[in-house]
């Protein structure tokens, strides 16, 4: 199992994109956070940003097709996308498995 952290301009585009990974079956769940202050360099100039963070919990095996599905339709032109790799219970693990495939919705 990993978590695939995704950072995100708004709540709301954090959330239509949770639902849309949902959807495709490429992740299980999400988890949203709210006030996240971002300090980085862009294109020579620091930038300080408000953004959303999106968790998205997922199969390692899946972080391909996650990490190309998040840069299609993210509208940062370099959207952060971490793989960090995690342990769960069996019970959450097996629930995981059932809700994401490799085969369907990509």
């Amino acid at each position: 199992m990993i978590l695939v952290y995704i950072t995100n301009p708004s709540c709301e585009q954090a959330r239509t994109l949770a639902k849309h990974l949902i959807e495709k079956r490429l992740i299980a769940c999400a988890n949203i956070y709210s006030g996240v202050t971002s300090l980085y360099r862009w294109k020579g100039t620091l930038a300080e940003e408000s953004e959303c963070v999106m968790i998205g919990k997922t199969q390692e095996a899946l972080f391909d097709s996650v990490r190309q599905e998040v840069e299609r339709v993210h509208p940062y032109e370099i959207p952060c996308i971490l793989k960090i790799p995690v342990s769960a219970n069996e019970a959450f693990l097996n629930w995981l498995e059932g809700e994401v495939s490799q085969e369907t919705g990509l």
